[in-house]
């Protein structure tokens, strides 16, 4: 079993003690709460410019420990904010990256008390709507959905029930035949995983093949593998929209800067 297979089992596990009945009321309400909440898509898609996500992890299985497990989300929060970044990344995943929804609760409060607020990704395994929900509670403004793991069938109801609630969605694909996968859904966000979560490969150049394919009406991310301005020129001269950036910025001792060295790139 490959190491996103056995993640995916595992998560299929711990999320089924907590489905539940999803009233569409419920999701109502999101949605309306959601109309006073900054919005992730207008975040990431700023013409001319390269917007960064900058996400909070502790651990990875591709690099094992990156910080501290005490590591404070709000604190690594801060420096982002205070850096610029357009919108954060919140793994919430425990067993595989150390993170739980607790930090995007903590995170999104923490973002509420400021004059630029900016949204939030729920990072996880997405597999079951009730997820969803949650990351909503929380005040998540967009969800991840992983093309490669999931069926049309289960894409659909995860994407169905964001768009319900006011969240949006990241479809992230790997591979060309993952993006035609995802197309079938209309997505409005591609990221493209430059990390490939069977072997946990990282190589800049999928997205240099990838992302030029992607239609210019959807807003194109490019995921992993960035440590310098380099990388950055690099995906923003193949018509990158915005960078998710994790390890490089967890491992630098002066975050804020990085984060500016990607934006101008």
């Amino acid at each position: 079993m490959d190491k996103l297979s056995e993640i995916m089992d595992y998560k299929r596990r711990e999320v089924a003690p907590r489905i539940r009945v999803i009233h569409d009321a419920e999701l109502q309400r999101f949605y309306d709460m959601a109309k006073h909440q900054p919005s992730f898509l207008e975040a990431i898609s700023k013409p001319d410019e390269l917007c960064v996500i900058a996400e909070v992890k502790r651990r990875s299985p591709s690099a094992g420990m990156i910080s501290d497990e005490s590591l404070n989300a709000v604190d690594q929060a801060r420096q982002y904010y205070n850096a610029g970044a357009d919108a954060l990344s919140i793994l919430t995943d425990g067993p595989s990256f150390g993170g739980s929804i607790k930090d995007l609760w903590e995170v999104v409060d923490f973002l509420n008390d400021h004059r630029r607020p900016i949204p939030c990704l729920r990072k996880d395994f997405m597999v079951h709507p009730i997820q969803v929900v949650e990351a909503a509670e929380a005040g998540a403004r967009a969800i991840l959905i992983i093309v490669r793991a999931l069926t049309d069938d289960e894409i659909s109801m995860l994407y169905n029930t964001a768009n319900a609630a006011g969240l949006d969605s990241i479809f992230e694909i790997h591979e060309e035949a993952e993006l035609e996968k995802a197309l079938r859904h209309n997505p409005r966000i591609i990221g493209v995983n430059n990390r490939d979560l069977k072997r946990f490969i990282t190589d800049i150049g999928i997205s240099e093949y990838i992302i030029p394919q992607i239609p210019d009406d959807i807003v194109r991310i490019s995921e992993s593998g960035f440590w310098n301005g380099e990388d950055a020129a690099r995906a923003k001269a193949i018509g990158t929209d915005c960078l998710l950036v994790g390890e490089s910025l967890m491992k630098s001792d002066d975050p804020e800067s990085l984060i500016n060295e990607f934006k101008h790139a």
